[in-house]
């Protein structure tokens, strides 16, 4: 067996990346994200990306940094709101944009792992997002055909890994990294612990190893968050407006 377990995210990249190539990276805004993989891209300055990601980080994180640095032509996502570059990027004409309801991006990404060209779906008939695309009528209703997707590389993030790449993933951070990984040509997984072989129970893990091609324990995770709110909470017992 190959050895999987790179040592940087430099290392695990290497000889992948070129310009004009399809990269979907796994998380939810900034939960679950590849960070250090993002990073090592963004430094070796490819450039003429398509990127397949739910959104596209904040502004100087995350995904950000790759549309700061000009290096994303084209984005699939379902959600812009986070990120002030984002849209003025796309209002501007200088970042195109596919743009998906949530559920059929994510169904998209699982159709392409699972080798399904197309799907039909109702999310969407008779709005923009059918514009362009066959719809047929089923059962008296009527559907729109959606593409599955692929991607020349898949980064995705999990919370703990071993050698042979069987991946574990905690809580929200597993949204879209499951399915990212089985999608892409070759994916490379950066984990926040990376364990013996066998340690991980078989019945827990969400990525078989075999769709993963290397990994990398990652040096740093900053786990940002996106929104903070602050409020003061009342409990029965609790004097009004006294933090508890």
């Amino acid at each position: 067996m190959a050895n999987k377990v790179q040592t940087t995210a430099k290392d695990a990249l290497s000889g992948l990346l070129f310009d004009g190539m399809t990269i979907m990276a796994g998380g939810f805004g900034l939960c679950g994200i590849p960070e250090n993989l993002i990073a090592a891209i963004r430094d070796t300055g490819v450039k003429d990306l398509t990127v397949v990601s739910n959104n596209c980080g904040v502004d100087d994180f995350g995904l950000g940094v790759l549309l700061a640095g000009g290096q994303i032509r084209k984005m699939i996502s379902s959600y812009v709101g986070e990120n002030k570059l984002f849209a003025e990027l796309y209002l501007s004409g200088k970042l195109e944009l596919e743009f998906n309801p949530q559920g059929t991006l994510a169904e998209r990404i699982r159709a392409g792992g699972a080798g399904i060209p197309a799907f039909f779906t109702r999310t969407g008939v008779g709005t923009l997002v059918a514009d362009g695309k066959e719809v047929r009528v089923f059962d008296g209703e009527e559907y729109v055909m959606e593409r599955g997707l692929v991607a020349d590389l898949s980064i995705v993030k999990a919370w703990k890994g071993d050698a042979e790449g069987n991946l574990v993933y905690r809580k929200t951070a597993r949204n879209f990294n499951p399915m990212m990984a089985t999608a892409g040509k070759v994916t490379v997984a950066e984990v926040e612990e990376l364990v013996e072989v066998g340690s991980i129970d078989p019945d827990h893990i969400h990525t078989p190893g075999i769709y993963v091609d290397r990994i990398l324990k990652g040096p740093r995770f900053e786990k940002r968050i996106e929104q903070l709110t602050v409020r003061t909470r009342e409990t029965e017992g609790a004097a009004a407006g006294e933090e508890v």
